[in-house]
């Protein structure tokens, strides 16, 4: 199955741009009259036919559409402190979108050991995993922020932030959270977050959530809490 990813798409005729166009010719080696399929990111999942083999300038007929393709009954938002090694964030950004979220903000923290974050290079990495898991829905990569500033964007829906600091009670997502709603969870840096910023997190209703009693690298955390998330909801 060859999927392309075609988020201009609206009418009932499409042609590829020419990166997507020479991929679909030399590369898959598809011609006039195969049946591909191509997906918006916003749910639609198309049926087309190529009408033209141009490498330059692929153009096809749109046949089907089904719109809310394997839409999911929740809504994920990680806010994650991007790694020091960029490949690691990668790697979650990958396998988070094969597993199911909707909306990822990379958080510059106090112990943050990157601060500056290439969100078109990340956006290639989800849009490739979007293709190779047939996915019609593409997570929203935000821009970096700082955590303070994040906090005071509005959220509805259930807060948690992990992190390994002995100061009260900490409890699994199963016995946080309900199934079926909009979820924000905030996950730290390799060294953790401060304990100031797990007060201010509190202190604006966040509830502290633990993963268990290994320690997890901040990826791990990321797709461990991906994982559950998707595990309660399905």
């Amino acid at each position: 199955m060859h999927i392309f990813y075609t988020p201009d798409i609206t009418q009932n005729t499409y042609t590829l741009n020419e990166e997507e166009s020479k991929h679909c010719v030399r590369v898959l080696r598809v011609a006039v009259g195969s049946v591909v399929n191509l997906v918006d990111g916003k749910g639609g999942f198309y049926t087309a036919e190529i009408t033209s083999d141009n490498p330059k300038k692929v153009s096809l007929s749109i046949l089907n559409v089904e719109k809310e393709f394997h839409k999911r009954n929740h809504y994920l938002h990680i806010a994650v402190a991007p790694t020091k090694n960029i490949d690691r964030i990668e790697w979650f950004l990958e396998k988070a979108t094969e597993l199911g979220i909707d909306e990822i903000t990379p958080i510059i923290t106090d112990r943050s050991e990157r601060r500056i974050v290439k969100e078109d290079r990340l956006n290639k990495v989800i849009t490739s995993a979007v293709k190779q898991s047939i996915k019609a829905y593409h997570p929203k990569l935000n821009d970096a922020i700082s955590f303070n500033d994040f906090l005071k964007e509005p959220f509805e829906g259930e807060q948690l932030i992990a992190h390994c600091i002995d100061n009260g009670e900490k409890q699994y997502i199963s016995k946080l959270v309900a199934p079926h709603q909009k979820y924000l969870i905030l996950i730290g840096p390799e060294g953790d977050f401060t304990p100031e910023e797990v007060n201010l997190a509190l202190n604006k209703g966040f509830k502290a959530l633990t993963l268990g009693d290994n320690r997890l690298r901040t990826e791990t955390a990321a797709l461990a809490v991906c994982f559950e998330i998707n595990y309660l909801n399905r």
